[in-house]
């Protein structure tokens, strides 16, 4: 069974950055693409950035330029480098495979952005 755990998440003022890291309990980056996603409070759970086996991104429109995926394989360890931080960014961060495997959900990580 495959667990993920999300981390880095915590407090920041707009303008700020963040980077959120998901460890693997296993060596799944190779298999499947991957995705981060977020769900802000009343709104849907959302994918924000994905990256596919091939090494390619793809971003959600508002995070283009602000997001950045990238995985390390060594350390079984997917990272979420998050630039100009706004408020409508807060939310909790979750990683799972893109698309979403039910199982794979874990606690995710709480990112707030306030001054």
């Amino acid at each position: 069974q495959v667990q993920l755990v999300e981390s880095g998440g915590g407090l920041v003022q707009p303008g700020g950055s963040l980077r959120l890291s998901c460890a693997a309990s296993g060596n799944i980056f190779r298999i499947y693409a991957m995705g981060w996603y977020r769900q802000a409070p009343g709104k849907q759970r959302e994918l924000v950035a994905a990256m596919f086996n091939d090494g390619s991104t793809n971003y959600a429109e508002a995070m283009k330029g602000r997001f950045t995926i990238s995985t390390d394989n060594a350390k079984n360890t997917m990272y979420l480098q998050m630039n100009s931080l706004k408020p409508e960014d807060t939310a909790v961060y979750f990683c799972n495979t893109a698309p979403a495997k039910v199982d794979y959900w874990g606690q995710g990580t709480q990112d707030t952005v306030s001054s």
